[in-house]
This record gives structure tokens, C-alpha cells and sequence, in this order.
């Protein structure tokens, strides 16, 4: 089960009091058609609509990017928000009361006890910095900004803050009621480990605040915020000559994972809402990401530190499936781009690179050149392919025969990871152009790479590789899952059909209660779930076939390849054995698995 410790009634009562069409309403625009809504997906940038709701079921679907789930789950998607927070908000909108945790919930519940107080802490501790950014002793602070060229709204859109010392921040803290505990636990202070670090401290008269200090004391502070507008923590900015790290950021806390923050997420997030984007722009740090809003580029965002990670580009595809990369032109730039675009690739996203002109971040082309100069770089961003290829040849002289030779191997590898024919053919004649090598010795080295990659591939993941092919027999099981699922009335109810798909034994015994569509999300982790989500995406409406022949040609498709498969099995036992009664006996099965493949007999699969 994914209740996530809620009951199961509970959950029921709530997404039936919270009408799924009414919900979405009020996010998107949603038009009805036949049984079901349509509207253009909130999730995928379309002109077109394909995604669905069913009131009925109590789902949506998307045919385009395949997104799907149950009303909490929308409010996780489109909220970015989590699966208890989502309950949360439905709770409060259908007049519900959450559930307390059983006694054997007792860690969840004061893991979530923990998890509110800290960010009620976060929030009082951001604000507070925010108001010390105006005060004169925040002079430092006030004078950088205006050297950046950032004006008061950038202030106030980013709440960037100051920390005057290393005690102000905790006395005022203390005053608020938090522990010392809780301050540690939201990451903002830490406990002296040297005795002689910052012997100047003042307000030091008590001697446990002594013990500890403000973590971004003395900097320019810019809060983290969550795509659900919470501040997780910090990452600040030395101001002057120091011996200390230039940026420092939050430890790791309840709130707080490095890899999982996107910044300025909150703000496109909000861009989103209002107006939609087609893209999101990435960009190496905070002060590129003040500055991209400053000049008009509003849906730019920051990972922290160069590295782009998975759950970074999880984050980011609930804003949109087009990726546009600007890291720094100089090399850890490029690193950071090539590692960043196999992670978007795999999780699917349409990616394009600005090339900065060497050792350029974007905040210096937009002081030297203007928001109109890096506006052309960013509409002519290339493609992954036409970047990688153009990445190798950077310091290559192709006038020698060693060099052209290595370009030329690692732009066709390059190129045999293309997904068509069509694009293979687009990339060779573009190499063929630069490097005058005929285009039919391309082909072969290409095919020569494709081969090799294609062994490689068999090798490592010959599961994978057949479960990805669309073949009749995958189809076939799902139309029988979704006949299932859907509660089709064609269905033959005397298969056993765990004994027919075992490998579907959890979605068929699901299925066989008879269940609402939207509580599948209840019993599985369906993003992860291909031939679930697959199975749920399903509209009968439009499939051309969705009759008992139809079906009744599946299940005989996946009966007889199980017969066949216990036939060649029979086959060589009889072979491998030589006792008589033994081989009598395996001629008789055969022959009575002959007959029901020759007529067709489904008795193997009966419920018994």
C-alpha cells in the first residue's frame, strides 16, 4: 500500500469529497467531451489537449507526457508539494480532520513534528535577516548589492537578508521561544568547537550562547525556498576580504538536501501559475539567477553548486519539459553541462545548450552586452547533439590526420546514440561537411559503432531491452490488464489470469476487488510502474478493438506462448530421459498440449 501511514477509508472519504474535476478547475481550464474533461497538460508544454480527467474514476491522464494519478496526486504534481502536505491542503478543503498516527506511527509523527517546527523557524529566521538588510549596520551588504546593480525589488522578490553578528540572530531566536535544539536542527547555528574563533563576540554575557554562533554570520544572506514557497535553508556570501569560503551554505537537515534544492524554484513555479512558460533556463548560482530576473528572464534557475541531479531534474519537470542549459564558458562549465544533459536526458526532457563565450557567466554578458545580447545566445541554443559535436572539435586542427581522425570517431559515437535513421543521416552529412570524409565511410563506422553499443546493450540488460519492445505479446498483456482494470464486461471470468501473466499477479489481484481507479495509486508507486500507468492510460473510446474478440485474442496470444513454452519444455525432458514409463508419461502431456494448442483450449487456465 502507498497510504503513507493515512487509513485507507480516511483517504477514500477524502478524494471522494474531493471532486477530482473540481479540483483540476481550479488549477486549469477543463472542457468536457463525451464521459470525460479535456484540457491542454499542466505538466507538458502542448497546444493541443491530451490530458483527461475521469470524474467517474476519479484519475487523470495524460496521452502526451503520460502523466497520471488521483486527485492528491495532482496537488503533489502541480503544487510540488508532498504526499502529506497534498493531503493537507484537500483536508482543509473538504472541512476534514487529519488523522493523528497510531502509537506504531510514533517516529513519522515526530519526524513531521520536527519537520513543521524547523521550517516555522526558517521562516521567522529569513524574515529576520531580510529586515537587518535595511539597517545601517548592514551597510557592507547594502553597498554590494548596488555594485551587482540590483535594486529593491530584486531585494524583495529574493528576500535577500544580513546577518549583523554571531549571537544577534540566536538571541532573537530565543526570544521567539526556540531551543537551542531546534536552531541546530534547522541548521542555522552551530556549537563552537574553537575556543579562540571569534573571541570578539558581543551580547556574550550568557555563557550556553557563548557556546554557539550564527552559521552565516557577517554575509550576505539569500534564503532557499522550496517550490512550495518554504525557506529549507541558506547559502551566503562573504562580503570584503576574508579567509573564509567565499559562499557557505545550510548543512544537511530534515529540510534540507543539497542535491534536491532548485533555486528560485518558488518563483517559477508562480511564473508558471499566472502566465505558463515554455522553458526553464538554468544557470550556475544565485547572483546569475538575480540577475536573469533582473533583465526579463524570469523562469531561470540555480541548482546548488554546478552538479545537476536527478532529483533536481525531477523537480524541474513539473515546470516544463524544455530545458535550456547556461552554465559558465569556461571548463568546469562545459563539465557540468555534458554531466547535466545524460541525467536530462533520461528523465526526458527536450534540452538545448547556450555556448558563453569563454570564461563568460551570464551575469557578464548581460553588464557588457545587454539582456538583447544573451537573448540571441539563448535562441540560438543548440541542440544536445550539435553541442557534443561542436564541444570535440573545440581546439582540434583538423589539418592533422591524428586529431581529425580522433574528432571524427568521437562525433560518430556521438551520433550512434541518436534515437532515427533520420537524425543519423541529418549528423552525418553535417560531419561529412566538416571533415570532407565521404559520408559512405561514415555510415560504416557508424554502423560499426552501433553494433558494438547494440552487443553491449544485450549483454548488461536483455530484460530491459525486450520489455521496451513494443511487440504484440506487451500489448496483448496490456489490453487484458486494462480489461481488467476497467472492469470491461467482455472479460472471461473462468481465466485464472495470475496462472496466465504471473509476472501481474499484484495489478490483477487489485484488480479483481473491483476497486476505483484512483485508488490504484493507494496499492502502487504507479510513475515507477510502466505497464500500470500504461494500463490506467488506456481509452477505450478511442480503441478501435475493445471487444470480446479483441480480447479473447489476447489472452489465447499469452496462453499459447505458455503452452509452447511447457511443450518445448516436456520436448526435452523427453529427450534427456530414458525410462520408459517416464517417457510414456511426458507423451502423454504432450499430446494433450498438442490438441488445446491446434484447437485453441484454454482449459490450462481455468480457475480451479
Amino acid at each position: 500500500m502507498q497510504n503513507k501511514g493515512y487509513p485507507s477509508d480516511w483517504l477514500y472519504e477524502l478524494k471522494q469529497k474531493n471532486n477530482i474535476v473540481s479540483i483540476i478547475g481550479k488549477y486549469i481550464h477543463l472542457e468536457k467531451k463525451g464521459t470525460k474533461y479535456w484540457a491542454c497538460c499542466p505538466f507538458h508544454h502542448e497546444k493541443n489537449s491530451s490530458f483527461t480527467v475521469s470524474e467517474d474514476e476519479g484519475f487523470f491522464y495524460c496521452f502526451g507526457c503520460k502523466e497520471s494519478g488521483d486527485v492528491i496526486t495532482f496537488v503533489q504534481k502541480y503544487e510540488s508539494c508532498d504526499f502529506s502536505e497534498a493531503v493537507a491542503m484537500l483536508a482543509k478543503n473538504a472541512n476534514m480532520e487529519v488523522p493523528q498516527f497510531h502509537s506504531d506511527d510514533v517516529e513519522i509523527a515526530e519526524k513531521k513534528k520536527t519537520k513543521e517546527r524547523v521550517l516555522q523557524l526558517l521562516e521567522d529566521t529569513y524574515k529576520h535577516y531580510h529586515q537587518n538588510i535595511y539597517l545601517p549596520e548592514a551597510k557592507s551588504a547594502q553597498e554590494y548589492i548596488k555594485l551587482r546593480g540590483f535594486t529593491r525589488r530584486e531585494l524583495e522578490d529574493f528576500k535577500m537578508g544580513y546577518s549583523l553578528n554571531w549571537t544577534e540572530l540566536i538571541e532573537y531566536l530565543r526570544r521567539l521561544g526556540y531551543t537551542y535544539k531546534e536552531m541546530l536542527d534547522a541548521g542555522v547555528i552551530q556549537k563552537k568547537t574553537d575556543s579562540s574563533l571569534e573571541n570578539n563576540t558581543e551580547n556574550s554575557k550568557q555563557k550556553n550562547i557563548e557556546s554557539y554562533y550564527d552559521v552565516m554570520a557577517g554575509r550576505l544572506v539569500f534564503p532557499i525556498f522550496n517550490a512550495f514557497n518554504e525557506c529549507v535553508g541558506f547559502s551566503a556570501r562573504v562580503l570584503g576580504q576574508s579567509d573564509y569560503a567565499k559562499y557557505k551554505n545550510t548543512a544537511e537537515t530534515i529540510v534540507f538536501q543539497k542535491g534536491r534544492v532548485v533555486y528560485g524554484i518558488n518563483l517559477v513555479k508562480a511564473l508558471k501559475q499566472q502566465n505558463g512558460i515554455d522553458k526553464v533556463i538554468i544557470v550556475e548560482g544565485q547572483i546569475d539567477v538575480i540577475a536573469m530576473h533582473k533583465a526579463g528572464f524570469k523562469s531561470t534557475v540555480a541548482c546548488m553548486g554546478t552538479a545537476l541531479t536527478r532529483e533536481n531534474a525531477k523537480e524541474l519537470k513539473k515546470l516544463s519539459h524544455n530545458i535550456v542549459l547556461c552554465f559558465d564558458g569556461d571548463e568546469a562549465g562545459i563539465k557540468a553541462t555534458i554531466r547535466s544533459i545524460d541525467i536530462l536526458k533520461e528523465e526526458g526532457f527536450n534540452v538545448s545548450i547556450v555556448s558563453l563565450p569563454d570564461k563568460h557567466d551570464p551575469d557578464e554578458i548581460l553588464k557588457s552586452q545587454g539582456a538583447e545580447a544573451l537573448k540571441k545566445l539563448i535562441n540560438q541554443a543548440l541542440p544536445i547533439t550539435d553541442y557534443l559535436i561542436s564541444n570535440c572539435l573545440r581546439g582540434v586542427d583538423l589539418s592533422k590526420p591524428d586529431e581529425k581522425a580522433k574528432f571524427t570517431r568521437e562525433a560518430v559515437e556521438i551520433i550512434s546514440k541518436l534515437d532515427s535513421n533520420s537524425e543519423e543521416e541529418v549528423y552525418l552529412e553535417k560531419l561529412n561537411d566538416i571533415t570532407s570524409i565521404p559520408i559512405d565511410i561514415l555510415r560504416r563506422d557508424l554502423e560499426k559503432f552501433k553494433k558494438g553499443s547494440f552487443n553491449k546493450k544485450q549483454e548488461k540488460e536483455p530484460e530491459s531491452v525486450l520489455t521496451a519492445r513494443e511487440n504484440g505479446n506487451i500489448r496483448a498483456i496490456r489490453f487484458i490488464l486494462s480489461s481488467l482494470i476497467f472492469k470491461k464486461s467482455f472479460v472471461d471470468k473462468n481465466i485464472d489470469y495470475k496462472k496466465l501473466m504471473p509476472k501481474q499477479a499484484d495489478i490483477i489481484d487489485v484488480a479483481i476487488k473491483g476497486i476505483p481507479i484512483s485508488s490504484y495509486y493507494d496499492y502502487f508507486d504507479v510513475d515507477n510502474n510502466p505497464i500500470l500507468k500504461d494500463c490506467l492510460g488506456v481509452d477505450f473510446d478511442k480503441f478501435a478493438n475493445a471487444d470480446k474478440k479483441y480480447f479473447d485474442e489476447c489472452v489465447w496470444l499469452i496462453a499459447s506462448q505458455n503452452l509452447v513454452e511447457k511443450q518445448t519444455e516436456l520436448a526435452e525432458k523427453f529427450t534427456a530421459t530414458e525410462n520408459k514409463e517416464e517417457r510414456t508419461k511426458i507423451a502423454i502431456e504432450l499430446n494433450a498440449l498438442n490438441k488445446a494448442i491446434r484447437e485453441k483450449r484454454l482449459e490450462e487456465f481455468y480457475v480451479r
